[in-house]
């Protein structure tokens, strides 16, 4: 399973929460803690004024609720970001003290122009924590949202143990 995300592109070594989800998945111990029903992101920018605007809306599972939330944010990731948590938070607390801490792209195979495959890395934390995480595909911001996803889901391992 390690080898053939491998050669998908992911990249583990700086992405530990992932590793550590990725591990627990295949050992069969991973117990997801929401289920992604969906999500949307738009970018809008009008001609008349100097900034563009994002929004994003997401749709998750916690146990049988299902909960739609929308937010905006500074550009579609920050927008996804806020979306998720606000989804999330009524349910896990505990994600009101994760902040995103950096985040990266990277092109994967830059032969093919803008259906290039990228990957993200992100790193995130809390107040007494840091943790990375991964995602990939041709989509930027499907691969931003498996690293999100990620990052929420690795923060909530604790409820686990």
């Amino acid at each position: 399973m390690l080898k053939e995300r491998e050669s998908q592109g992911y990249q583990f070594e700086a992405a530990e929460g992932s590793f550590e989800l990725l591990m627990r998945k295949a050992m069969g111990t991973h117990r997801p803690a929401f289920q992604l029903l969906g999500f949307r992101v738009i970018v809008e920018k009008k001609q008349d004024h100097g900034a563009s605007s994002s929004e994003a809306t997401v749709m998750v599972k916690v146990g049988e609720v299902v909960e739609l939330a929308a937010a905006v944010g500074a550009g579609p990731v920050n927008a996804l970001d806020h979306a998720l948590r606000k989804a999330l938070e009524k349910f896990y607390p505990q994600l009101r003290e994760v902040k995103l801490l950096d985040y990266k792209v990277r092109v994967l195979s830059a032969d093919r122009g803008t259906e290039s495959k990228v990957r993200v890395l992100i790193e995130s934390g809390d107040h007494k924590d840091k943790w990375g995480t991964v995602g990939v595909s041709e989509n930027i911001m499907e691969a931003s949202w498996q690293a999100l996803a990620d990052s929420i889901e690795y923060k909530l391992l604790a409820r686990d143990e």
